[in-house]
């Protein structure tokens, strides 16, 4: 019993090879803390990688701010005859542009397949954690539910003890409650992350619709001469731009917190016992509780186990005259097998003796026989 407990009290860092970035928030040393949401150097480490797209998006809105206003100052101070071009230039002019809006279509297309991918994947993600703590909660009930069995079990009106039967209540109540927790609390943060990763998707395809939507404009405006609308799609589209680099910074972010997710949870899955960061988000069974079920699953299987054995040793074996009343057993054949009791009277274990029968094949051995 001491030694489970103190290897479910061992604390584990996850992901902590992946999850080894420079940390802007401790001057740049590298963050050694593993995988934890909710630890704000883990998320400076993680958004320190997204980083450059923006610093581009900055460069960007920048440099072509300042161009565009280089131009509009040249245009106003300085104005000039307008002058027809030859026809190369008109040429090349035309196949620049269908090439531009060729690009913006084919940047739109996989901006839209790639947040498919990651909504997808993020949605799997999410699912299996959901789908470990239900797993988890129903293993609990099921905990219960074998308890409350086990409360109901009696031969010839010999039931267990009253004062174990009290310890089942209290212990029922226990398990039943860390299972609604873990229940309410993994909901409860399933869906504030579906909350993020949904808003993260209906932005990724607006922006790309926008986009496509803009390009297409911007080609029919060109293609008819309508400067004034095409300058007005030219600083919609300076601005859009640099909001594209900024979300593929976010997306670049929110890609590694999946992918450190992942390598947490396969971590975790190895060592379940073990306190780590993900218990924030999958909270587990508060330590108490769970040695307080292992306890009293072993007394009861142990009282249980006496009390058969009691039956089989008192009353099936000892061929009592009819006027026992109900305790009179027909014991016309062999004397019955002794029962295994796999735990000694302080609940340690017991290996079972020559000639008696252990409890997962009791039910085939000695059903028929009561």
């Amino acid at each position: 019993m001491a030694e489970e407990e103190a290897t479910s009290n061992t604390s584990l860092i996850l992901a902590q090879r992946r999850t080894t970035r420079k940390d802007p928030l401790d001057n740049y040393n590298h963050y050694t803390g593993g995988w934890n949401i909710s630890n704000r150097h883990y998320i400076a480490s993680v958004v320190f990688t997204a980083v450059p797209f923006f610093v581009v998006a900055a460069v960007w809105f920048v440099i072509f701010g300042l161009s565009l206003s280089f131009i509009c100052l040249c245009y106003c101070c300085c104005p000039r005859e307008p002058y027809g071009y030859s026809r190369l230039a008109y040429a090349l002019s035309l196949i620049f542009l269908v090439l531009f809006t060729l690009a913006a279509i084919v940047g739109c297309v996989l901006l839209y397949t790639a947040q498919g991918k990651f909504h997808g994947s993020t949605t799997n993600t999410l699912k299996s954690l959901v789908s470990q703590a239900d797993f988890t909660a129903e293993n609990l009930r099921n905990v219960s539910d074998y308890l409350d069995a086990a409360q109901k079990i009696g031969v010839e009106a010999v039931f267990l003890p009253a004062d174990v039967q009290k310890n089942i209540d209290e212990v029922q109540m226990k398990i039943n409650s860390s299972a609604a927790d873990l229940s309410s609390k993994t909901k409860k943060n399933s869906e504030t992350i579906k909350d993020v990763i949904d808003a993260m998707r209906r932005d990724l395809v607006i922006l790309a619709a926008v986009m496509l939507f803009l390009a297409f404009l911007g080609f029919l405006f060109s293609i008819f001469g309508l400067q004034g609308l095409v300058y007005f799609l030219v600083i919609v589209g300076w601005i859009l731009v640099a909001g594209t680099f900024i979300l593929c910074g976010v997306f670049l972010f929110l890609h590694n917190v999946v992918a450190d997710t992942c390598v947490a949870m396969d971590e975790w899955v190895q060592n379940p016992t073990a306190h780590t960061a993900l218990d924030e988000i999958l909270p587990c069974v508060d330590n108490a509780t769970a040695q307080e079920t292992l306890f009293r699953t072993r007394d009861v299987t142990h009282q249980l186990a006496n009390l058969l054995g009691n039956i089989v040793s008192n009353v099936t074996n000892r061929n009592l005259p009819p006027a026992a009343g109900p305790l009179y057993y027909n014991q016309s054949g062999p004397l019955m097998p002794p029962l295994c009791n796999p735990f000694n009277n302080d609940l340690t274990n017991r290996s079972c003796a020559d000639g008696e029968v252990s409890l997962d094949k009791a039910a085939e051995d000695l059903g028929g026989e009561f």
